[in-house]
């Protein structure tokens, strides 16, 4: 009964409609006999949440996913015998692109070389998946942290962390599929940028992320005892990272590993990364804005600002649909964990500094993932001992003017090779894909204009129409 007094009291003092979010009912995803460690999830070609998540007890990985009306029942996606590295900071990762998704995982325990990082595929949006297969090939090496992004091909890039046989010379590396994830490169470097004698932090996950041009590891570094955040950056398919850079001005000095990492996303040629700090000596959540074309960071700003009776934030978690952005985290309060949440329309525009609270009590590990103008968060909760969920949606049309839809008319859609668009004269198009890049830009110097898509892969854009002030978005099918 406490906490159902305390909720109500923060949610109306913190009013939950001050960021344009309208906030359905939290849910558990399945019972407690899933387990509920470290969720991630994905978003599948309508939109919908992926989740996956860990059992610590039989070291297993879950799956769920919305199938328009509920969550799935969890199927356990590790073979018999097959054991998963888990727990509340670490796991399995998931990433999709359309209806082709994937799951990478490390096999327990971490110690021995014979148990590697593995892969499993579905390309009917988690209604079926592979069997799994060997990811790193690295000899007697151990490997461990596997996190996995997808290129605009389909095809999955996955970083882990590598260490010679006794877990010394921690470093990161990427490899990368060129046939769907049935087979992997060999691993190149993505870490040792801030010195000489740099290790990377041995306990701490790391994240990737990638555009069509670029990929970025964020990783925490760990240079005499500074356990700052850095960004490796490539721009020729993960051939090499020829670029690395301090995305962190904060300076952290520990000599222990404080086990929890980064997260990130890339708009354009800007990298926003989010990570949890000591440096200010109170662990604090941090937002970095850096420019990829010259590896420079722009501003570093924590996390809500200055907040009453915190003792300590943690494990923040990024997520982007377009331009829009949303931020989710743990954090302590008085005695009382929370889950709150920033959201911004255009994150080039910023985030405000206040928040809203998602859950309160009880919280630990979370994602957030956006699509369609809905929001998903999902977290591991500790006293129910089940991963909860819950959704919020947000309107377009209470931040920005909208143009009409009656002057707009777009085919054929879906379709193969081009594309009409009636709009008003002097608009502005743009073909914007699923990571928030703009393909193709046109001014309308005529009533229709032709856009040619016969270059593009197949799978899901954003036209854009712009005409002063006013806006209209529409989901655009290339088959």
């Amino acid at each position: 009964m406490k906490y159902t007094i305390l909720i109500f009291i923060l949610f109306t003092s913190l009013n939950l409609d001050s960021q344009n979010i309208n906030w359905e009912m939290g849910m558990n995803i399945a019972n407690n006999s899933y387990g509920n460690m470290h969720p991630r999830m994905a978003i599948d070609r309508a939109g919908n949440p992926l989740i996956i998540w860990g059992k610590m007890s039989d070291e297993s990985v879950y799956f769920s996913r919305w199938n328009s009306t509920s969550f799935t029942t969890p199927i356990k996606l590790n073979p018999t015998g097959f054991t998963v590295a888990n727990a509340s900071w670490m796991g399995p990762d998931i990433a999709s692109l359309g209806d082709t998704v994937y799951v990478v995982f490390k096999r327990s325990p971490e110690n021995k070389s014979e148990n590697n990082i593995f892969i499993i595929s579905s390309f009917d949006g988690g209604k079926n998946f592979s069997a799994p297969i060997r990811v790193d090939f690295i000899q007697d090496s151990l490997s461990r942290f596997p996190t996995v992004t997808i290129d605009s091909k389909g095809n999955p890039i996955v970083a882990f962390m590598k260490f010679n046989s006794k877990f010394l010379e921690s470093r990161w590396v990427v490899t990368k599929s060129t046939d769907m994830g049935k087979t992997f490169a060999v691993d190149t470097k993505a870490s040792g940028y801030s010195g000489a004698d740099a290790e990377v932090c041995d306990c701490c996950p790391g994240a990737i992320v990638a555009t069509e041009k670029k990929t970025v590891v964020l990783y925490r570094d760990n240079y005499k005892n500074i356990r700052d955040i850095w960004a490796a950056v490539s721009d020729n398919a993960c051939q090499s990272f020829d670029t690395g850079f301090h995305a962190d001005n904060t300076n952290w000095m520990i000599t222990s590993c404080p086990s929890t990492g980064p997260d990130g996303i890339i708009i354009g040629d800007t990298l926003y990364s989010v990570y949890m700090s000591g440096g200010s000596k109170v662990f604090r959540n941090y937002l970095s804005k850096s420019t990829l074309s010259n590896s420079m960071v722009a501003t570093v700003t924590n996390l809500g600002n200055n907040i009453m009776g915190l003792s300590q934030q943690n494990y923040p978690r990024i997520a982007t649909d377009g331009k829009a952005a949303a931020i989710v985290w743990r954090q302590n309060v008085d005695g009382v964990s929370q889950l709150p949440i920033l959201f911004t329309p255009n994150i080039t525009s910023g985030f405000s500094s206040n928040y809203e609270i998602v859950d309160i009590g009880d919280n630990s590990n979370c994602d957030v993932e956006m699509a369609n103008g809905k929001i998903y968060v999902a977290w591991q909760d500790d006293n129910s001992g089940t991963i909860k969920y819950r959704k919020g949606s947000y309107n377009i049309s209470n931040i920005s003017s909208e143009l009409s839809e009656q002057s707009i008319l777009i085919t054929p859609n879906p379709t193969s090779d081009f594309v009409n668009i009636q709009c008003e004269l002097n608009s502005e198009i743009r073909l914007i894909n699923l990571i928030g890049e703009t393909l193709q830009t046109v001014k309308s110097s005529q009533e229709i204009i032709k856009l040619d898509l016969l270059n593009l892969d197949k799978g899901i854009y954003i036209l854009e129409i712009r005409n002063q002030e006013k806006i209209f978005t529409q989901k655009l099918i290339k088959q």
